[in-house]
């Protein structure tokens, strides 16, 4: 399994407009190899916010398929020459394959 995680600080009130970016209906999910995506924002009381997008893949070559697919790179042709929202402060990626995982069981019983 390959993971995607995007991380994005964005100014104290505008989480949700990165949430429902993220989190809305999209073309990801009719994808080859795509599992899942889920959306978190940081738990805080005030000031910056964060927001991570974690999308799992089965495998990087399904990941890359995606990267490099004409609906894909159409999407971002559609935003290339529009400035990046003001509350946007930072974002990055990170990939990661995943090494090893546990499912969840029902605990034994001990007589």
């Amino acid at each position: 399994m390959f993971i995607q995680l995007k991380t994005i600080r964005v100014t104290e009130g505008h989480a949700e407009k990165m949430i429902e970016r993220f989190a809305g209906e999209g073309i990801i999910e009719e994808q080859p190899g795509f599992i899942d995506l889920s959306v978190l924002k940081r738990k805080q009381r005030r000031g910056e916010e964060e927001v991570l997008v974690m999308i799992r893949w089965q495998s990087e070559d399904d990941w890359k398929a995606w990267e490099t697919s004409d609906v894909h790179l159409a999407g971002h042709r559609a935003r290339r020459g529009q400035p990046s929202p003001e509350f946007i402060l930072d974002s990055r990626q990170d990939l990661y394959e995943v090494m090893g995982s546990k499912p969840a069981r029902v605990p034994s019983k001990n007589v």
